[in-house]
């Protein structure tokens, strides 16, 4: 811990991380390291076999190659430390490095928030107007959404950043998680951060809340629509369509807003860790399980490449 200097900025930070048991550090570390390796796998290849597979180049699996590489880097953004940190006893992290981890951290996942927004406008097209599916849902347009959202994280992530750069820290240097939250770092600092937690928590409220409007607002019309369809197998066929995004979409917010919607003192505290894991380390594994297990198009774009493969091998 630092010496208490009044005013002075840390070059470094400590991260308190999960526990203080060994033995329980050792079996964390492998059940993330497992977690890291097939979340890493698993949206590699799910953005493989989109790109292979000439079938699954339908917006519906464009915007989910994009889901696949937030999640991709997202899980490079925070497992690899907190992996390195569970071996290690002096759990170091420089200025740079922790603000650096803040700032992708809240970029992603802004931007992972308006993805999944526009994945729910192209489930309402597709089910609620399937004969102008092709023409409503472009390349232009999917190209536009995609942009959109990397853009408003974009803009999410600066004034984050801008308005986190504004603090400081004087008496101690020991961040009470296991990564560069926002709210941990806000708990530490020694200035006044009520107008900061204003500014941030308006323009994450914003983010939340157009995405969150956005999803309910398609679902309800989906929900109408599915209700107007008069056969089991159609309405079966609807709700398969539209399944995982909202399974998906349930347990990111689900756990989002567990995590986020809290007092400040709970982070102060180091407690309530179990959702942040969830939420930073094991959802970006879940996305391609959840779209490939409840998913027969995927299933069979991987035969598909799979027999491609197996036939230039035999070509050759």
């Amino acid at each position: 811990t630092m010496d208490g200097r009044n005013n002075t900025n840390v070059s470094h930070f400590i991260l308190m991380g999960l526990t203080d048991s060994e033995e329980i550090q050792l079996v964390l570390f492998t059940l993330f390291l497992l977690i890291y390796l097939t979340s890493v796998l698993g949206n590699a290849g799910m953005i493989l076999i989109i790109r292979l597979d000439l079938q699954l180049h339908t917006p519906m699996y464009f915007f989910l190659s994009h889901l696949s590489f937030l999640d991709l880097i997202y899980s490079n953004v925070i497992t690899p430390k907190t992996l390195e940190n569970l071996l290690t006893s002096t759990k170091y992290i420089s200025y740079i490095s922790c603000f650096t981890q803040m700032y992708f951290f809240t970029f992603l996942g802004s931007t992972e928030c308006f993805l999944l927004s526009s994945m729910a406008y192209d489930r309402y097209v597709a089910i609620c107007n399937p004969l102008h599916y092709p023409v409503l849902m472009s390349k232009g347009l999917c190209c536009s959404l995609t942009f959109g959202s990397y853009f408003l994280g974009f803009i999410n992530s600066i004034i984050n950043a801008l308005c986190m750069s504004r603090l400081r820290f004087c008496d101690s240097n020991v961040i009470h998680h296991f990564f560069c939250d926002t709210s941990p770092i806000l708990a530490l600092s020694c200035t006044d951060t009520q107008d900061i937690e204003i500014m941030i928590f308006i323009f994450a409220g914003s983010t939340l809340m157009v995405s969150v409007i956005t999803i309910c607002v398609s679902y309800l019309a989906i929900l109408s629509t599915v209700l107007k369809i008069t056969s089991t197998s159609g309405k079966q066929k609807a709700f398969n369509t539209c399944a995982s995004h909202l399974l998906g979409v349930t347990i990111f917010y689900g756990t989002m807003i567990f995590t986020y919607l809290k007092p400040r003192q709970s982070y102060a505290l180091g407690k309530d860790q179990v959702a942040s894991v969830f939420y930073a380390i094991v959802i970006p594994m879940l996305n391609p399980l959840i779209y490939s297990l409840r998913n027969k198009e995927v299933k069979n774009a991987l035969i598909r490449v799979m027999q491609k493969t197996e036939g230039f091998r035999l070509l050759k």
